[in-house]
Formats: structure tokens, sequence, C-alpha cells
């Protein structure tokens, strides 16, 4: 396993734990999942590189499409959030409510 691969685990790991251990904003959350989200997007994007493949270059541009629109809609979640609630505080939200 060469540094880059480690560089780009690692930056998985951290975000997925900043994401289970920091929830006390949405807007903490919504950077862990973006920062999830731009470390897959660029293992992605090296891997076909590696390997000589040129028929999986695809899948990273479909990737940051989606990540593209989970950014829109978790903005516009915490646009929401704040104008309804007050705060962006996670513990104040209750999705189960209409």
């Amino acid at each position: 396993m060469s540094t880059l691969h480690l560089s780009f685990y690692s930056a998985f790991t951290l975000s997925s734990l900043g994401l289970a251990f920091h929830r006390t904003h949405l807007v903490s959350a919504l950077l862990c999942l973006e920062s999830m989200m731009l470390s897959m997007y660029i293992t992605l994007s090296i891997w076909p590189v590696e390997n000589q493949m040129a028929s999986s270059t695809l899948m990273p541009l479909l990737m940051l499409t989606f990540s593209a629109c989970e950014a829109g809609t978790g903005l516009a979640m915490l646009v929401a959030t704040t104008r309804t609630h007050g705060s962006d505080q996670l513990n104040n939200l209750n999705l189960l409510q209409c």
C-alpha cells in the first residue's frame, strides 16, 4: 500500500469518525459527508489510472454528480432547518414530524 492510498483511506476513516462523533450541528455533519465523498471521488479517479483501465472512467464522474446533488440538498435542508427551528443543532430536530 502506497502512502497515497493510506492518506485517502485515512481521510475517509477520519471523516466517517467525525460524522459518528460530532453530531451537534448539521453543518459539521454535512462537512463530514462531503469529505467522505471527496476522498471516495479521488480514490475512484486514481484507481483506473494505476490499473491502466480506460473503461471505468465514468464512475468518478457519476459520483461527483451525486455528490453535488447531495451538497445542494444538504444546504437546502440547512436553510429550511435554520428558518423553522432557529438553529442548526441536530438535537433540536425531530425528523418524525410532518
